[in-house]
């Protein structure tokens, strides 16, 4: 941003993130209105921290944040998709844990939309269909021709992979695209992961 400014650039774009790490409190899907979850005390705070504090500097500097959702398309979800095969990328506890997803062309659009708009503010950048990894997880194996994820309780799988990852898919919070779409214009060519994790795994 300081070199930014130093060059005279009126307007800056940043990337942020939004996938499960909306505010876990209330309903299952949170707008740009609802705070970012920032995991105190726990492996993700420093990450969710910086996060917030991307936010912070560039909407003060007058810029855009985009919130990206889980990221698939062409090479986006390809160590995920190792695991799913191996049945090594398991459902955990009941899966309850909302997610959102965008595909990497719509992503792209998006942005282009908000440096050309000279977008000032946050922007969830996700998909139509924030969902529970109980159902995009199985349709994502499905579509990858693997078998069923297996299913582990949440202790294991704490003891496995550690707490952010089981509240992630237990506890996890979805993000809304309606602002994106109401002030950029943007419209999306996958609107759903459903159709987009099969047409693009054919």
């Amino acid at each position: 941003m300081a070199a930014a400014g130093a060059t005279g650039v009126s307007h800056f774009v940043a990337q942020g993130y939004a996938n499960w790490n909306g505010i876990r409190e209330g309903g299952w899907v949170k707008t740009e209105e609802d705070p970012l979850d920032l995991h105190e005390g726990t492996a993700a705070h420093t990450a969710m921290a910086a996060l917030r504090h991307v936010e912070d500097v560039v909407l003060k500097a007058g810029g855009a944040v985009m919130r990206y959702g889980a990221f698939y398309g062409p090479g986006a979800t390809d160590d995920q998709l190792v695991l799913v095969r191996r049945r090594q990328f398991p459902l955990v506890g009941d899966g309850a844990g909302y997610a959102s997803w965008v595909h990497l062309d719509d992503a792209a659009s998006a942005t282009v939309l908000a440096v050309e708009q000279k977008a000032r503010g946050v922007f969830d950048i996700v998909d139509d269909e924030p969902a529970p990894e109980s159902e995009w997880l199985p349709h994502l194996a499905a579509c990858a021709g693997a078998k069923p994820p297996v299913r582990v309780p949440k202790w294991l799988a704490r003891r496995l992979a550690g707490d952010v990852v089981v509240t992630m898919m237990t506890e996890g919070r979805g993000f809304s695209n309606a602002k994106a779409k109401r002030e950029l214009g943007w419209e999306l060519r996958h609107p759903s992961w459903r159709q987009g994790f099969k047409a693009g795994l054919e």
